[in-house]
């Protein structure tokens, strides 16, 4: 498997100010990294930019220190009001991913229900936002980039609703990207969410996450509720909870030999934090590879 780090791991730094996207590939590079992930705002592009220009720039910059850029990753939401102009609006994201040889769009599908919703159930939102998704893969496939979308967003992120929604599109142009630490979010156990998702998985975040019972005392700043209550924090990814070694080698099972991207969101001072997170994530997929060596001895 080869690695990649996602720029929004550098997101504080970005809205700080502190940082641009080139000096985030810079770092992905520094590190020894095979790829960085961009995740761009298509509706913010830096001033004097269009979607398009800057995303080619970033790519034209990223393949002249050596990396790779095998996915786009931008925002997106069809449980809407008018969710034919999200299509036609990711369909341009498409385009620019296509103009910029990038293979793969992750977008995402929604986070929340409307209030204008007579029946709110998750299998309603499925019903309602799976031809739009369709819709978008297909016109994806026609412009050689496929498109995915990850386990998150609350709403839609158990490993049953992710594979209804997989089921209820049902085009082989749409897959998941796995985000290996976001069913703690709504209290799943991250390696059986994960085996039941592998068939479709077609890239991989590398996220790690410190899980606290909510039968305990709040543990304080950092830490978010769980759907079900208990206690959640990101972290440096090797550092948290999410038995992370024991999902990439069931991944790695599979033959998958993609991207594994590091998606920092904690609250450790960023570039350390991806720093080490990198060094773990590589040391993994060393051992990963030393240990099919030797089983096959």
């Amino acid at each position: 498997m080869k690695t990649c780090i996602s720029t929004y791991s550098f997101d504080r730094l970005l809205k700080a100010g502190q940082f641009t996207h080139y000096d985030a590939i810079d770092t992905v590079k520094r590190l020894g990294m095979d790829a960085v992930e961009l995740q761009l705002d298509a509706k913010r592009p830096p001033a004097g930019e269009s979607f398009l220009s800057y995303t080619e720039k970033l790519v034209s910059y990223a393949h002249s220190v050596g990396l790779t850029v095998p996915i786009l990753t931008v925002t997106a939401n069809f449980h809407c009001d008018d969710p034919e102009s999200e299509v036609k609006r990711i369909c341009g994201c498409v385009d620019v991913a296509a103009a910029c040889k990038i293979p793969m769009l992750r977008h995402d599908v929604t986070y929340a229900y409307l209030e204008s919703d007579t029946v709110k159930t998750p299998q309603a939102v499925i019903a309602h936002v799976a031809p739009y998704i369709r819709e978008v893969a297909e016109y994806a496939a026609s412009q050689g980039v496929r498109t995915c979308t990850e386990n998150h967003g609350r709403l839609l992120q158990d490993s049953d609703r992710m594979q209804a929604l997989l089921d209820a599109v049902k085009h082989p142009n749409f897959g998941w990207l796995c985000d290996i630490g976001n069913f703690g979010a709504v209290d799943e156990d991250s390696v059986t969410a994960v085996s039941r998702l592998l068939p479709s998985l077609c890239f991989v975040h590398a996220k790690d996450c410190f899980v606290r019972s909510g039968m305990l005392y709040h543990p304080g700043r950092g830490f978010v509720a769980t759907r079900g209550g208990n206690f959640r924090r990101a972290t440096i990814f090797g550092h948290g909870d999410v038995p992370a070694y024991q999902i990439l080698r069931a991944i790695r099972n599979t033959g998958y030999d993609g991207y594994v991207s590091i998606e920092h969101e904690g609250i450790e001072e960023p570039l350390l934090a991806i720093e080490m997170g990198a060094e773990n994530l590589c040391r993994m997929l060393a051992d990963l590879d030393a240990e099919a060596d030797r089983f096959k001895k």
